[in-house]
């Protein structure tokens, strides 16, 4: 098994602590980086642990400019440094939503970045880089030259969140048609029904839910959406069921994003019961209440870099 040396952002210390204590004798060795601050604001960075020839992961988001620079930094230095083979792991993939142009001169943000991630210098054996659960699988194609990108899907993970918060009856939902097709093949992979919530356009931007597809009366709807930000879509679709005949509504996400106050109007919302999200976010590291359920992508990213941790993921908080 390779043993690897691993790095992380400043945000995504959390998570390789995780890492690290799950696998650290069986293929994780921590590494260590010294930051500061200059008084001007200009960042400090320097790798204190000695990477020549050495496998190397290193684990950050693009969540903010500042964290993609910062993870394109370290990773730069990294190469620099001597490591022999560089793996990026990104949780979280900032401006998957921006993959296309709309209008003309958008910027596609989610290519530029790729890009710029694709221009890091090319180790001895090569880069990798990891995405989990990306919004959009096609970024993949984004990657240049020498880069080899890496789509971690987090189904199975879902999958179990899924049932654990449906129990033995219950039907897979989706906010709108977008991801029906994503839902429904989840759906009939854990024998239950699907169902999404159709709109119609009242003007401009502005749309409203005008029905279901599936019977939910008398059942508990787990909705499921990649992500969620600031949750009006999700909010429409919870009532939508509701309104329907749902006996109880839950809500299902990969990446837990909860700008501002997202996360509390959602819960005072009335809507759902529950709401459950991996920690592929850094913004989940101060979630506290009762009704949130949080679970650790540690496992998923340590089996996909071929580090099988322990048979069972660690346990909700």
């Amino acid at each position: 098994m390779t043993s690897y040396q691993l790095f992380a952002t400043h945000t995504y210390e959390y998570l390789a602590a995780e890492m690290c204590a799950l696998i650290t004798a069986r293929g994780f060795e921590p590494g260590t980086i010294e930051r500061r601050h200059f008084p001007d604001g200009e960042r400090y960075q320097r790798v204190a642990d000695s990477c020549d020839d050495r496998d190397v992961v290193l684990l950050g988001g693009t969540v903010t400019d500042r964290d993609t620079l910062e993870l394109y930094d370290l990773a730069c230095t990294l190469v620099y440094g001597g490591a022999r083979r560089l793996s990026i792991v990104i949780p979280y993939y900032g401006y998957a939503t921006m993959e296309r142009a709309v209008r003309a001169g958008e910027v596609v943000t989610a290519k530029v970045r790729a890009r710029l991630l694709s221009s890091v210098p090319t180790a001895a054996l090569g880069n990798r880089v990891y995405l989990f659960d990306l919004h959009v699988s096609g970024i993949t194609h984004y990657f240049e030259h020498e880069t080899h990108p890496v789509h971690v899907y987090g189904e199975p993970l879902v999958a179990k969140l899924a049932r654990d918060l449906g129990g033995d009856d219950f039907v897979l939902a989706c906010t709108d048609a977008g991801r029906a097709k994503w839902v429904s093949s989840l759906a009939n992979e854990l024998g239950v029904d699907a169902a999404f919530a159709y709109k119609r356009r009242l003007s401009g931007e502005r749309t409203e839910v005008a029905g279901v597809s599936a019977h939910v009366a008398g059942k508990r709807v787990v909705i499921y959406d990649d992500m969620i930000r600031t949750g009006s879509s999700l909010l429409g679709a919870a009532e939508a069921y509701r309104n329907a005949g749902a006996s109880d509504v839950v809500a299902l996400c990969t990446h837990g994003v909860f700008p501002g106050d997202a996360l509390d109007r959602l819960r005072a919302s009335g809507l759902l019961s529950h709401i459950a999200c991996t920690n592929s976010h850094p913004r989940t590291q101060s979630i506290a209440a009762d009704n949130v359920t949080v679970v650790s992508v540690a496992p998923t990213l340590a089996r996909a870099l071929g580090c099988d941790p322990i048979p069972e993921s660690p346990a909700p908080r």
